[in-house]
């Protein structure tokens, strides 16, 4: 992520820069500084969230989490076959 944090912060100061150097007025190339700025840090905090959601969800698969109904267990409820030695006596 501090790659794009890098170049979003390039782009918030070369935007104004080529805006003066072109021509455009000190408080045009502030005002895009400013939507610059506050573009790329929605953008940070939402690409902290997706980051933290993906994590999370990938620790819960590799924790072998099964969810409310995904349990295994022995018996007969579980599709288990009773042996000769364990079968009722009448």
């Amino acid at each position: 992520m501090s790659d794009v944090v890098r170049w979003a912060a390039f782009s918030c100061v070369l935007v104004p820069v080529v805006l003066v150097a072109y021509g455009g007025s000190l408080a045009g190339a502030a005002g895009a500084a400013l939507g610059l700025v506050a573009v790329t840090g929605v953008c940070r905090v939402l690409l902290r969230q997706s980051e933290r959601g993906a994590a999370r969800l990938l620790a819960e698969q590799n924790n072998g989490h099964r969810g409310r109904h995904g349990r295994t267990g022995s018996g007969a409820h579980r599709g288990t076959r009773h042996s000769a030695d364990s079968a009722p006596v009448d």
